[in-house]
């Protein structure tokens, strides 16, 4: 854009010799990237919220279903498992197609899956469905992130990424509540529902807000040319990372409310301000964290995994007190979103052109490291009970530190996601 003659006015006039070396106006195409992010992350806010949504109508459902509430619980499962095996393969067959156009089928597929939810209140369904949803929040969060990079230039791809992780943040800090609470207050379809009516509105605002032309790490190259990107030491290295941050991370937050009525003796709604205060401070952590990624992603990940080690070891040694508790918990939550944006990054930089795949397999990992951080919570509770559930979350952080430490310098050539037109 810059250096582009006006070709008008004749030559005597100096104002008109000067014009082609200043560039035009930042505004519009600033303000075309500020829209689609702003639609990017409301997006994000709505897949979030039906993610764990489920969660607070959990006891209503298995009435309604017929089944156990143990059994109830592998609709939490069954997302998991369609995010971590059905997010890589979605992105796999639509590796060619447009990133808007992967997004506006994501989004569509969403409302879809939770509107049969809504409307067919059978187990079976309803398991399936879940499967697919997670397979679509999978590629959504994929194509997301790399169209979010794509949108800026390299100095702000950070804080861009940050955007959707924002969005993921905000579903638990509001989203999921007030899906909580209508499907507590409504039958629990109109949870569903609701969701279905939101992920058709940001469906719209994506197709009206995202140009056609965001691109991600290289959508347009073969399956196994991306694949053979990805399968590099340094990208593998950081997806362990991420599966092993967030089972550390879900092996202490998966049982805190058991952990918090225990141990520490917080009772009735008060558990519900620190879960608060915990989703409060991961929204501010996203926003911190994408803004220190673009300064040192690779610095961030380490300081914000260190940082984990000592606020839940901390949290594991001044359990019975409950402020410290609380700022425990605040600063957890400030540290564990933090870093994700800064590691997302990290993940789709080292792996060039094969960026797409990449993005969404990071998404995968972090759902892996969550579903196995849920598995050793519940084994650790039924043996050791609550207290010791903080240590072992700080142990597996401590285990991935060496890892961020070797995996903290930036790739040759620095952010590789290039900035859309």
């Amino acid at each position: 854009m810059h250096g582009i003659a006006t070709g008008a006015g004749p030559v005597e006039e100096p104002v008109d010799e000067i014009r082609p070396s200043i560039a035009p106006p930042p505004g519009p195409p600033v303000r075309r990237a500020t829209r689609a992010l702003a639609a990017l992350g409301l997006s994000a806010f709505v897949v979030g919220t039906a993610e764990f949504a489920v969660i607070g109508v959990l006891d209503r459902m298995a009435e309604s279903l017929h089944v156990s509430a143990a059994t109830a619980g592998l609709l939490v499962t069954a997302y998991a498992v369609g995010v971590c095996l059905g997010g890589p393969l979605l992105t796999a067959v639509t590796l060619r197609l447009p990133r808007r156009l992967v997004l506006v089928g994501a989004l569509g597929g969403y409302a879809l899956a939770n509107a049969v939810a809504a409307l067919w209140a059978d187990f079976a369904v309803v398991l399936v469905v879940r499967v697919l949803a997670g397979a679509v929040h999978g590629l959504f969060v994929g194509a997301a992130s790399a169209a979010a990079a794509g949108l800026v230039p390299a100095e702000r791809k950070g804080r861009a990424v940050a955007v959707v992780f924002g969005g993921i943040a905000a579903a638990n800090l509001l989203g999921v509540p007030l899906a909580t609470f209508a499907g507590q207050v409504l039958p629990w379809q109109y949870a569903f529902a609701g969701i279905a009516v939101l992920a058709c509105a940001a469906l719209l605002l994506t197709r009206a807000a995202v140009p056609s032309s965001v691109g991600g790490g290289g959508g347009q190259q073969a399956l196994r040319a991306q694949f053979g990107h990805v399968a590099k030491a340094p990208v593998m290295a950081l997806l362990a990372i991420a599966v092993l941050v967030f089972c550390g991370q879900f092996t202490a937050f998966t049982q805190l409310s058991g952990y918090l009525q225990d141990v520490v003796g917080v009772q009735g709604g008060a558990v519900g301000l620190y879960l608060l205060v915990f989703g409060a401070a991961g929204s501010a952590g996203t926003v911190l964290g994408g803004r220190l990624a673009d300064r040192a992603a690779g610095t961030t990940v380490v300081a914000g995994t260190a940082v984990l080690v000592l606020v839940l070891t901390t949290l594991f040694l001044l359990g019975e007190r409950p402020v410290a508790v609380g700022v425990c918990v605040a600063v957890w939550g400030l540290a564990g979103f933090g870093l994700a944006p800064a590691l997302q990054l990290r993940t789709i930089r080292r792996a060039g052109p094969g960026g797409d795949l990449a993005a969404t397999l990071g998404a995968s990992a972090g759902n892996a490291g969550i579903a196995v951080g849920a598995a050793v919570a519940s084994g650790i509770t039924g043996m050791y009970g609550y207290s010791v559930l903080p240590l072992a979350a700080a142990v597996i952080c401590v285990v991935t530190l060496p890892l961020t430490w070797i995996c903290r310098s930036e790739p040759a050539g620095g952010a590789s996601v290039p900035a859309a037109p």
